[in-house]
């Protein structure tokens, strides 16, 4: 075991953090002993190691602070349902390899350019591409796929499927007959990727396409007027 990983050991030992053992870095394979397994609430060094490791993957842009809130919870989802994982929020060693590891993210259309916006709606799996490389994964949910009616307005909860491009920007909070969104990026009449307080594990959108409020802040930097989107799948 590294001196570092003996380290971060026996600070969850002296503080009593809720961890089954020490921190993963491979330790596991080497001494038989397990990685910590994380939850939402739990606090404490390891959790801050999985915000960096999540950071640097481009799954999580909220705060590196220790702490598993909502949004390292959204993050942690990304990368499960990357790998094939269901999606509930705890970090074993599956995720904790996953994030060691080579990124499992394979393009849904590789031939769409450089940079471009890949949204599945089978995996709920929203990508950003910047000279064809992965900079930005996130946890979406898209539209429910079924009828509503919502302040007097009726309709089919239905995320588009093809190739558009992002044809207006609204930056910050605005609200419509639908509800808030936060950093809308238009992409097909007045279906959106915006940022929520609500984002779910599964379908739950009027159509648009919700990402969690930390992830939107980044995107909004990313994607401008123009970007491809191409969205692909079935929910």
């Amino acid at each position: 075991m590294s001196t570092k990983v003996r380290g971060i050991a026996a600070l969850i030992l002296a503080c009593g953090l809720p961890f089954l053992v020490s921190t993963p870095t491979g330790a596991e394979e080497e001494t038989g002993t397990e990685v910590a397994v994380l939850k939402p609430g739990d606090r404490g060094e390891s959790v801050t190691l999985l915000q960096q490791r999540l950071h640097n993957r481009g799954y999580y842009y909220g705060k590196i602070n220790g702490v598993y809130d909502e949004q390292t919870m959204f993050a942690v989802w990304a990368v499960q349902k990357s790998g094939g994982l269901r999606p509930n929020g705890t970090v074993g060693p599956e995720v904790w390899k996953a994030l060691e590891g080579p990124s499992r993210n394979r393009p849904m259309v590789p031939n769409g350019g450089a940079d471009r916006v890949e949204i599945d709606l089978r995996d709920q799996l929203l990508t950003v591409y910047r000279h064809n490389r992965p900079v930005l994964i996130s946890h979406i949910s898209s539209g429910a796929e079924q009828p509503f009616c919502l302040n007097g307005h009726c309709g089919n909860a239905v995320t588009p499927t093809g190739d558009f491009r992002v044809t207006r920007r609204a930056p910050g909070w605005t609200t419509g007959r639908l509800g808030a969104m936060y950093n809308s990026l238009y992409f097909v009449g007045g279906v959106a990727m915006h940022g929520a307080t609500r984002v779910p594990p599964w379908p739950a959108s009027h159509g648009c396409v919700r990402l969690p409020l930390a992830v939107s802040k980044r995107l909004y930097e990313l994607v401008g007027i123009g970007d491809r989107v191409y969205v692909r799948g079935k929910i």
